[in-house]
């Protein structure tokens, strides 16, 4: 997968403060928004926080991926936060995230939407993937881990 047609530097960001599940969508609807101006981050985040009251986008082993399909969307859009802290989010197996990869598709993308959440929980499977992840200790550095463990499945 080529990570770069879904994820950029400016929507990489290591060790933010999350705080909350809410925070991070909230953080999430609006880094995209400052990137695509045609859509609202507020949209953005009720479309985020609607997906997740259809059940907990958090994977297990401290990996969430809030994902949604949208309105007057070209292309998939991925975020990449490291969180500070681990928060709740209700994963399936309990743990407290730190790790959010958040996923937005076109409306009409549904096998483009399905696939990519594929390859990105497979990518999060792999316990060195996750190393290399959280081993990152600036944006760009966390991007580069990024394009490593993304651009290999």
């Amino acid at each position: 997968m080529d990570i770069s047609k879904i994820l950029s530097p400016s929507r990489t960001c290591c060790h933010i403060a999350g705080g909350s599940k809410k925070r991070v969508l909230e953080e999430t609807a609006k880094k995209i928004a400052e990137d695509y101006p045609a859509l609202s981050s507020d949209e953005l985040f009720r479309e985020l926080v609607n997906r997740e009251r259809l059940g907990s986008t958090g994977i297990g082993q401290g990996i969430a991926i809030p994902h949604c399909r949208v309105k007057n969307l070209a292309n998939a859009v991925g975020v990449l936060f490291t969180l500070d802290t681990a928060i709740e989010f209700e994963a399936i197996d309990d743990s407290p995230v730190d790790i959010v990869f958040a996923l937005l598709v076109p409306d009409e993308a549904e096998n483009q939407h399905l696939q990519t959440l594929s390859l990105l929980a497979q990518a999060f499977s792999n316990p060195s993937n996750l190393n290399i992840i959280r081993r990152a200790n600036s944006d760009e550095s966390l991007f580069k881990c990024a394009t490593e463990v993304f651009n290999d499945i």
